[in-house]
């Protein structure tokens, strides 16, 4: 065990914190779960906090690449399994369970290492955002509206004239960011954009941001890989079993990788095949959204895409742990 090891095993003794929490990001399939596990097992006083929008559903383990139980024995982790499949779960929810489960692993003395790619929970969390409320009955009404032919167009164009300062942070196609950005600026009375300085803002944190960059040249074939890997685990069957729910999923919870295009062979018909190769495509896109979500936020420590990535994360755990015992101790 390394003298830094030694000297966080003392901190915890004294009822304090080992160190600042850590928040690992980056694409999905990057191998951030395993490099957390990893560091969790060599740093006693680890515990894994899930920045995941869809790992807090119940009976939505392999498609999730949830940990495995025999993971969870070993290491606390949180945030996930919350909630049942046929509810939906919002950002707000997210933060308030973040900010207690925190909480609670700093007064047992630990230390926190959030891992996850789901940008918006993950920004909510490390830099508190001052989320809205929910108004149903509006955004009951604006997502059917959404249902008909031309109907997300219209309400793109309706969200310029409300809020053109949102509408140009959304992407016209963007049916949930654009739904959310006018059920807030109906519902309120006040612009969605006058929520916050907006996600372009990048303040100072007490939270250590790590990221693990996006390579071209290897991330399909990991995506590729564990894709092949959970439909050999029984990633159909959990999605049958889901579909066979008396409560159903939320359209939340549908709307998850992997899910919705199983669900449309479940469902509907669609051809195996081509539900995997949507899965594949889908995936993809999204570990690409993922890298240019991170990459701005100028508060990212870049980990090394080599073979040492691990090493690197674990430097820095380090680093980050002395620094803050150095302080507590002036």
């Amino acid at each position: 065990m390394s003298d830094t090891a030694l000297d966080t095993d003392t901190a915890r003794s004294d009822g304090g914190p080992i160190g600042p929490p850590i928040a690992l990001v980056g694409p999905t399939a990057s191998g951030k779960s395993e490099m957390a596990m990893q560091l969790a097992l060599e740093r006693p006083g680890t515990e894994i906090v899930s920045v995941d929008s869809m790992g807090v559903y119940r009976e939505m383990d392999i498609g999730t690449a949830k940990p495995s139980q025999a993971d969870r024995a070993e290491v606390p982790h949180h945030l996930l399994d919350l909630v049942g499949p046929e509810e939906e779960f919002t950002v707000r929810r997210f933060q308030a369970a973040a900010a207690e489960a925190l909480a609670d692993v700093e007064a047992r003395g630990g230390r926190a290492l959030l891992v996850g790619g789901t940008g918006l929970y993950h920004r909510a969390v490390v830099d508190g955002l001052r989320l809205p409320g929910r108004w149903p009955v509006v955004a009951a009404a604006l997502e059917e509206e959404a249902d008909d032919a031309g109907g997300l167009d219209r309400l793109h164009r309706r969200l310029r004239r409300e809020d053109p300062l949102a509408a140009g942070r959304i992407e016209p196609g963007n049916r949930r960011r654009i739904v959310r950005a006018l059920e807030v600026t109906l519902g309120s009375g006040r612009p969605f954009s006058s929520f916050g300085p907006g996600l372009g803002t990048y303040p100072t944190t007490r939270f250590v941001l790590a990221g693990v960059p996006f390579d071209a040249g290897v991330h399909g074939g990991r995506v590729e890989e564990r894709l092949s890997a959970q439909m050999a685990a029984g990633f159909l069957d959990e999605v049958r079993a889901l579909a066979a729910r008396p409560a159903g999923l939320s359209r939340t919870a549908r709307q998850a990788l992997g899910y919705r295009e199983l669900l449309a062979h479940v469902e509907e018909g669609a051809p195996i095949d081509d539900a995997v190769a949507e899965t594949l495509r889908r995936t993809r896109l999204f570990a690409r959204r993922q890298w240019a979500w991170f990459r701005r936020d100028p508060r990212v420590v870049w980990l090394p895409s080599a073979s040492d990535c691990y090493g690197a994360l674990l430097a820095l755990w380090d680093a980050t742990a002395a620094a803050h015992q150095a302080a507590a101790r002036d």
